[in-house]
């Protein structure tokens, strides 16, 4: 078996402008709406805490409902993705 290095796209320097601010929080909230439905379609529920084995999951609630923390996992996947998208060389702007 090989050990697995990761290999991360540099994004350090990547600052996401401010026009972006509301597309990370609906990316955001689409990201935990997409995890939810699999775990909805798997047979988890939600419970006051996690628990594999009946398959309970607290954060099986709407977006808004969830804690702090938790959206805030949501928003570094997006910004993390979209920083990546920029340093591949694509820009991102919105429609008129």
């Amino acid at each position: 078996m090989t050990t697995y290095t990761p290999k991360n796209l540099d994004t350090l320097r990547i600052e996401l402008p401010d026009f972006l601010t509301e597309l990370v929080e609906q990316l955001a909230e689409n990201n935990h709406d997409h995890w939810a439905r699999k775990r909805i379609e798997e047979g988890w529920t939600y419970g006051p805490r996690r628990d594999d084995e009946r398959k309970e999951h607290p954060d099986l609630v709407p977006y808004e409902e969830l804690p702090e923390a938790e959206k805030e996992y949501d928003r570094k996947t997006v910004i993390e993705a979209l920083k990546a998208i920029i340093s591949l060389g694509y820009e991102i702007r919105k429609k008129r």
